[in-house]
C-alpha cells in the first residue's frame, strides 16, 4: 500500500467516531484507530501486526462481500467478553484487498434488550398470571352461578311441590266440606223422610178405605151425590203418591234407601226406558245413544238406575228449551292412580256413562251447588231441586263416582263411573214363585210391631180386612213378650226397622230364637244403614218400603208366608 494511501486511511480512521480496524488478507491487523485502542484496551503499537481473531472474528476471506450489523462476541485484552456489532467493507489496493471493520460495543444495548425481554417476559408472565387469575375467577364465578342456579331450581321445585300440595289440600278441604254439607243435608232428609213416610202411609191407606166406601156408595142407584167426594179422595191419593215420590228422592240423595241390588246391564237399563226417554225429552231434542258392545255388568238397583237415567234426561231437556242434542255414551274405563285427582275415583275397572247436552250450561256457582237438594235455578213452583240430588245419592249408594263439567252457553256433560260387578250372585232373588194375586183368608197370624200408632193401626186394619189374625205391639220389648206368652201359632213377624228402643233386626233375632218357624218381613222407608249395621243385608231379608199401599203390603206378606224361609240370623 502506498504511503499516500496509508496516510489517507489513517486520517479516515482518526476522524471516525467509532472503533475501526483494518485487516489484510492474512487476517493481520494493519491499522486501528484510537477508538479501537480504547475499545479493546490495547495500544496502537501492540495491535498492529497481530491476528485479529483473538479480538473479534472478522471474516477476512477473499471475495467476501460487504456486511453490516453482524452481532459477534469480542474480547478485550483483559479477557472480558462483550457483545459487538460489526460492519465490514472491502477495499482493493495495489498491495491487495483490505477489510475495514467498524466495531461497536453493543453490550449495554444487549443488556437493555435483555432487560426489555426480561421485563417483557415478566410482564407477559404477570399478564398470563392475571389472565389465569381472571379465568379462575370467571370459572369460580361460573361455578358459583351454577350453584346458585341449581339452588334456585331446587327452590322453584320445592315451591312448585308446596303449591301443588297446597292446591291438593284445598281440593281435599273443598271435597271434605262438600261431603260434610251433603252428609248434613242427608241426615236432615233422612229425619224428614222417616216421619213423612209414616204419615203418607196413613194418608194413602185411610184415603183408600174412604175411597172404597165412596165407590160402593157412588155405584148405588141413588149414589150420584157421592161422585164429587170420590173424586176429592182420588185427588188426595194422587197428592200423597206424589209426596211419596219426593220422599224416595230425598232418601236416594241421603243414601238411606234400601237397595235391592243385583248384577245389572247398564246398556239394558237404557234400552228398557229408551222409548220413555224419547217421549220425555220431546221431538225437538235429538237423542243419540252409543252403547259399547259386551259392556260389563254393575251391581245396582234396577229401579234406581232407571230413575237416575230419567232424571238426567229431564235435566238435559230443561237445559235445551229450544231444542238440541242429548247424547248418552257407555264405555269401559280403566282408571289409573294418576287420574284419581281428576276423576275422584280410585284406580280400578269401571263402566263409564256420559250424559252430554248442548244446552244453556251452568255457571261455576251453579255447578258447585248442582247436587244439593232443593237447589234449583227454575222459577218457583217449576222444579223441586231434587233431580240431580237424587242422581248424586244413587251413584254414591251404588259405589260409584260422578263429575260434572259445564260451561255457560256451551252445554253440560255428567260423567258417571260405576264399579264393574266382580261376579256376585244376584241379590234379592226369590227362590220360589208365588202367585200373589190369590188372597189368603183367615188362616195366618201376623204380629205387627211399630212404635207409630197411626201406621200400626192402618197396618192392622189392612191385614184384618184381608182375613189375617193380627197381634200388635208398640215396641220391640212388647213384641218379644207377646212372642213368649202367646199360646197360639204366630206365622209372620211384620216389624218396623227403626224404632225408639229395640231396632227391628234385634227384635227379629230375639223372636226367631223363641219361635224358630216364624217368618220375618221388615218395613221401613230408610232402613239401609240399620240393616247394614245389623248384618242383615247378606241374609236374603225381605222388606216392604214405606209408604206402602194395601196391595203392596198384602203382596209382600203373601210372599213372605209362602216363599221358602230365609233366616235373618248371621
Amino acid at each position: 500500500m502506498t504511503k499516500r494511501a496509508n496516510q489517507l486511511i489513517s486520517k479516515v480512521l482518526g476522524a471516525a467516531p467509532e472503533a475501526m480496524l483494518v485487516v489484510d488478507g492474512a487476517g493481520l491487523l494493519v491499522m486501528a484507530n484510537t477508538k479501537a485502542e480504547l475499545l479493546f484496551g490495547c495500544s496502537h503499537k501492540t495491535m498492529v501486526g497481530i491476528p485479529v481473531s483473538p479480538l473479534v472474528s472478522i471474516d477476512f476471506r477473499e471475495g467476501r462481500s460487504d456486511t453490516a450489523g453482524l452481532l459477534l462476541s469480542a474480547r478485550r485484552r483483559n479477557g472480558e467478553i462483550f457483545q459487538a456489532e460489526i460492519s465490514q467493507s472491502i477495499i482493493h489496493t495495489a498491495a491487495g484487498s483490505l477489510i475495514i471493520a467498524v466495531v461497536r460495543d453493543v453490550s449495554a444495548r444487549s443488556e437493555v434488550e435483555a432487560e426489555r425481554i426480561r421485563v417483557k417476559s415478566a410482564a407477559e408472565h404477570v399478564l398470563l398470571s392475571a389472565e389465569a387469575a381472571r379465568v379462575n375467577a370467571e370459572a369460580e364465578k361460573t361455578i358459583a352461578a351454577s350453584v346458585r342456579l341449581e339452588a334456585e331450581v331446587k327452590r322453584i321445585e320445592a315451591e312448585r311441590v308446596r303449591l301443588e300440595a297446597e292446591m291438593e289440600l284445598e281440593r281435599l278441604k273443598g271435597f271434605l266440606h262438600q261431603s260434610q254439607r251433603m252428609e248434613s243435608l242427608g241426615q236432615l232428609a233422612e229425619g224428614v223422610a222417616h216421619d213423612f213416610n209414616n204419615l203418607l202411609a196413613v194418608i194413602l191407606n185411610y184415603a183408600a178405605f174412604v175411597g172404597e166406601e165412596l165407590h160402593r156408595a157412588a155405584d148405588s142407584p141413588e149414589g150420584s151425590q157421592w161422585s164429587g167426594p170420590l173424586n176429592d179422595v182420588k185427588q188426595i191419593q194422587v197428592a200423597a203418591e206424589q209426596a211419596s215420590v219426593l220422599t224416595h228422592q230425598l232418601l236416594a240423595f241421603a243414601r238411606r234407601e234400601v237397595i235391592q241390588a243385583r248384577p245389572l246391564s247398564f246398556n239394558g237399563a237404557i234400552r228398557n226406558i229408551e222409548e220413555m226417554l224419547r217421549r220425555t225429552i220431546g221431538e225437538q231434542i235429538e237423542l243419540s245413544i252409543e252403547l259399547e258392545p259386551d259392556l260389563s255388568k254393575v251391581m245396582a238397583d234396577p229401579g234406581h238406575i232407571e230413575q237416575m237415567i230419567l232424571n238426567l234426561a229431564i235435566n238435559a231437556r230443561d237445559a235445551m228449551p229450544t231444542g238440541g242434542t242429548l247424547s248418552i255414551i257407555t264405555s269401559s274405563r280403566e282408571v289409573n292412580a294418576s287420574e284419581w285427582s281428576l276423576l275422584g275415583a280410585p284406580a280400578g275397572s269401571y263402566i263409564c256413562v256420559q250424559f252430554s247436552d248442548n244446552g244453556t250450561g251452568m255457571s261455576a256457582d251453579v255447578r258447585d251447588r248442582a247436587f244439593e237438594p232443593f237447589f234449583t235455578t227454575k222459577p218457583r213452583g217449576e222444579g223441586s231441586g231434587l233431580g240431580l240430588a237424587t242422581v248424586y245419592g244413587i251413584v254414591l249408594q251404588s259405589g260409584g263416582f260422578l263429575k260434572i263439567y259445564s260451561d255457560e252457553g256451551i252445554g253440560t256433560c255428567i260423567t258417571i263411573l260405576l264399579p264393574i260387578d266382580p261376579g256376585s250372585v244376584e241379590l234379592g232373588q226369590r227362590s220360589s214363585k208365588v202367585d200373589v194375586t190369590v188372597p189368603l183368608n183367615g188362616s195366618k197370624t201376623v204380629l205387627v210391631v211399630d212404635d207409630e200408632e197411626g201406621l200400626r193401626e192402618v197396618t192392622r186394619r189392612i191385614l184384618s180386612r184381608s182375613g189375617y189374625r193380627v197381634l200388635t205391639a208398640s215396641s220391640g220389648v212388647e213384641a218379644i213378650e207377646i212372642a213368649a206368652t202367646h199360646l197360639g201359632h204366630i206365622d209372620l213377624l211384620l216389624t218396623d226397622v227403626i224404632m225408639a228402643t229395640l231396632q227391628g233386626p234385634t227384635v227379629a233375632k230375639e223372636i226367631t230364637v223363641l219361635r224358630p218357624d216364624i217368618r220375618v218381613l221388615f218395613m221401613s222407608g230408610h232402613a239401609q244403614p240399620v240393616l247394614e249395621a245389623e248384618a242383615v243385608l247378606g241374609t236374603g231379608f225381605q222388606l216392604v218400603e214405606k209408604p206402602f199401599d194395601q196391595k203392596m203390603l198384602l203382596d209382600n206378606v203373601r210372599f213372605a208366608l209362602d216363599a221358602d224361609r230365609e233366616s235373618v240370623t248371621t
